[in-house]
């Protein structure tokens, strides 16, 4: 984990929240982050980034699915990463107790100040509310980080996929976890 200091010595400000619309600005820095995390290795399923128009149209169709529920991460009031809580489809009642945890990133510079944390509690709160009993997700093996943010908010690892992303002509395993609410 960085220990970042801030410049002027003050503990920058931390915030989780549900996000049902996006006006410009927060469309753009959600973008901004996007970008800059796929460019570190940090995407959730992008290995290039994509185009401005292709981020905006990605984002603004989220907002738009009743199966999504948008958790942004901001530091000092900037959007710096997010997470996707996903429903299962309503006619899946045999997994109606479970949601999905997805697109979970930070941009580089965000990283190192507990938001991790905070969009994790945000997460567990909105699904609880919606009724959920398990969140699930998958992490690629590579992302050791993240593994760990994982594992310390206490999800349990449950099985492997050897072949869960193809990247740069390689296969890189993913990671299942699930977490009991």
């Amino acid at each position: 984990m960085d220990n970042k200091i801030p410049l002027n010595n003050v503990k920058p400000r931390v915030k989780a929240e549900v996000c049902s619309t996006l006006n410009k600005i927060d469309l753009q820095e959600l973008c901004d982050a996007t970008d800059i995390a796929i460019s570190s290795g940090g995407g959730f399923g992008w290995v290039t980034t994509p185009s401005l128009k292709t981020l905006e149209n990605y984002w603004k169709g989220v907002i738009l699915i009743p199966e999504r529920i948008l958790i942004i991460g901001r530091l000092d009031s900037v959007i710096a990463g997010s997470a996707q809580l996903i429903k299962p489809a309503r006619n899946n009642e045999a997994q109606s107790h479970s949601c999905g945890l997805s697109t979970f990133f930070f941009a580089p510079w965000a990283r190192g100040f507990g938001l991790a944390k905070a969009v994790f509690e945000k997460a567990e709160i909105k699904a609880k509310s919606e009724g959920f009993k398990i969140i699930t997700l998958e992490v690629r093996e590579t992302q050791l980080r993240a593994i760990q943010l994982y594992e310390q908010a206490g999800f349990i690892k449950c099985g492997t996929n050897p072949k869960a992303a193809y990247v740069n002509e390689n296969y890189i395993a993913g990671h299942y976890y699930y977490k009991e609410l």
